[in-house]
């Protein structure tokens, strides 16, 4: 099991068999809502103003007829391996199997009755558009069917950059870092717009984007360019950007991850991080961007596993804390949209209480939904038997559904949940969408140094390139690894050049050969990932510098790379690997475009941390 905040590459698996049919008719689509239609219609002695699908009256009355266990369920979003809802390839039955004890999808939400599925790419959810939209339209089939059944929540983590669970043909954005770069909130709009559109395609209706931390730490191992800076006020503006485009394309938009990760040096996946932020500084830097997600009309906010004593000195994780959710966010910030749990099953909110205390202390504290439990079965009985044990009222239960059904019915899901395969064709990966990538991609690209004026590259003085560094795992389905990508942009562009991956561990061996392939080119463009002092990364630059012949580093996640290469001759940061990132600094590097990008984070001096290397905004052009 994995949680909702890590990307990871799939296994391979076998040939898709799409729930058909993936276009359900007319007759289909009105048979499978029809009860939620007559239910919402059918309150005792309701006008019919006030059952009007979608109003809280309409709603209640819904509520009104789940069992217990039906509500319990609602309140759940969890994970489930396959590409069908009704016949995944065995390896993904065996794996439900093994950690929820169903076989399918269908059968998850037969037994569990669960108000969201979450899509990984590990989980074999997403394999193509068609097959995701199949699989959408199979889970809701499922759970139609079923007695007062109700659409689901599909929910899935499409930030763009290096977390995207969605890849090609998709269109596929840069990262939030990048957009904080670009300093554009059109551009964060129309990504959210877009990325929103094709998301709703293919039946996903809930994105955990964007992230509205603000990443003050360079440290920080789990947000870094996932946030669009360090400035509060910047990264609020282009969260609001981002929400009002997604929501504007019917997709539930999430602000993550509250009350603020982006000063910490411990990855809640894997610890407890504790942020020291006073109260001052938290309302002045943290939750500036939230205030503005707020705003801007917000449907859901993920909680974080995070400990701030000064917002709460009980020492729990906020997704547990009544302070933090209730007495914050909804009393103090009026947030009354829908609060999602970070993945339950990440070591954050694991390391103080048992798996079957997290869920009912998170409805305690505030939380609608309850994100991928380790142990469904455990997680739902627990909620199930609080209610009955008196621990927790049916009322506080109904509370969190009547937000999460208000968010069903404002995106039309208590209508029409189905998608259309028509839909994904005229919407997935267009080619307006993937122009609109493009040019994106361009305004992000930040020059940090040039030399001499050693950028753009003169096909003519140097035609022969040479391409090595790190081959990080694509973090989006995309094309290839980014030498590869880098090296095939730049030979579209007129160079002849060659790739040779020497990875983020280089050998001794591996260096040398790249010294050798060096001596036949006229520069050496090498892609960095998270440098270290003393790293074999910064040996291998080292050495090829030793050569004389001109070295390019293109930062391919973490801009803070530039404060180790101090003898390059260039020096960009293009925020993440993505094809569309890489692409768009061979462009740069080609003199195709010019670098518009200005730093959205502060870098400091690697010999002296107390001292500002570049500032945030700084940026070079042509």
């Amino acid at each position: 099991m994995r949680d909702s905040s890590t990307g990871s590459t799939a296994r391979p698996s076998g040939p898709t068999e799409p729930d058909r049919p993936s276009r359900p008719s007319r007759r289909t689509v009105l048979a499978a809502t029809a009860g939620i239609t007559a239910a919402l219609a059918a309150g005792p002695r309701a006008h019919a103003a006030d059952a009007r699908p979608g109003t809280d009256k309409a709603l209640r009355a819904l509520i009104s007829r789940m069992t217990l266990e039906e509500k319990v369920g609602q309140l759940f979003v969890m994970r489930v391996y396959g590409h069908s809802a009704t016949a995944p390839d065995q390896a993904d039955i065996d794996a439900n199997l093994t950690e929820i004890g169903v076989r399918t999808a269908a059968e998850l939400i037969a037994k569990y009755r669960v108000g969201g599925i979450i899509y990984f790419a590990w989980a074999h959810n997403t394999r193509d558009p068609h097959q995701i939209a199949d699989l959408s339209n199979g889970i809701q089939r499922a759970s139609l069917e079923q007695p007062r059944g109700l659409p689901l929540l599909i929910s899935t983590d499409q930030e763009h950059g290096i977390v995207a669970r969605v890849g090609k043909p998709a269109t596929l954005f840069p990262g939030a870092m990048a957009l904080g770069a670009g300093g554009s909130r059109a551009d964060a709009r129309t990504v959210g717009r877009i990325s929103g559109a094709e998301l709703r395609a293919i039946g996903i209706s809930q994105d955990y984007s964007p992230d509205a931390d603000v990443n003050v730490n360079p440290a920080n191992p789990v947000i870094g360019v996932r946030s669009f800076g360090a400035d509060p006020d910047a990264v609020a503006g282009l969260v609001a950007a981002e929400v009002k485009g997604y929501q504007s394309s019917g997709v539930a938009a999430t602000a993550k991850h509250f009350p603020g990760h982006g000063d910490t040096a411990v990855d809640s996946h894997f610890g407890f991080p504790v942020i020291t932020h006073s109260r001052e500084l938290w309302s002045a830097l943290d939750a500036v961007p939230f205030r503005a997600a707020i705003r801007a009309g917000i449907d859901s906010i993920m909680t974080a596993h995070i400990m701030v004593p000064a917002l709460d000195p009980a020492g729990d994780p906020a997704t547990l804390s009544h302070p933090i959710l209730t007495g914050i966010l909804r009393g103090e910030l009026g947030y009354d949209g829908v609060v999602v749990t970070d993945s339950l099953g990440m070591e954050g909110v694991r390391t103080k209480y048992g798996d079957d205390r997290v869920p009912v202390l998170a409805l305690k504290a505030g939380v609608d939904q309850l994100l991928n439990p380790p142990d469904l079965s455990v997680a739902w009985n627990a909620v199930l038997n609080a209610v009955r044990g008196g621990e927790l009222t049916e009322a506080r239960l109904d509370e969190s559904i009547l937000r999460i059904l208000r968010l069903k019915a404002k995106h039309g899901l208590l209508g029409d949940p189905y998608v259309r395969d028509a839909g994904v064709d005229r919407v997935v990966g267009i080619p307006s969408h993937l122009r609109a990538a493009d040019r994106i991609a361009e305004r992000t690209t930040t020059l940090l140094v040039n030399k001499d004026g050693l950028l753009p590259l003169s096909r003519r003085r140097t035609p022969r390139v040479l391409v090595v560094g790190a081959d990080p795992a694509s973090p989006s389905l995309s094309d290839g690894p980014p030498t590869t990508v880098l090296a095939g942009a730049l030979t579209e562009l007129g160079f002849t050049a060659t790739a040779l991956s020497t990875g983020t561990a280089p050998s001794a061996a591996t260096i040398a050969k790249a010294v050798t392939a060096a001596a036949g080119a006229d520069a050496v463009v090498v892609g960095t990932y998270n440098l270290t002092a003393t790293g074999s990364q910064k040996t291998l630059v080292e050495r090829l510098l030793a050569t004389g012949v001109p070295v390019i580093a293109v930062a391919l996640r973490n801009p803070y790379d530039v404060a180790l290469l101090p003898g390059v001759g260039a020096c960009l940061a293009s925020y993440s690997w993505t094809d569309v990132e890489v692409r768009a600094a061979a462009r740069v590097i080609a003199g195709r475009v010019d670098p518009r990008g200005r730093l959205p984070v502060v870098v400091r001096r690697a010999d002296d941390p107390a001292q500002v290397l570049y500032p945030i905004g700084y940026g070079l052009t042509y």
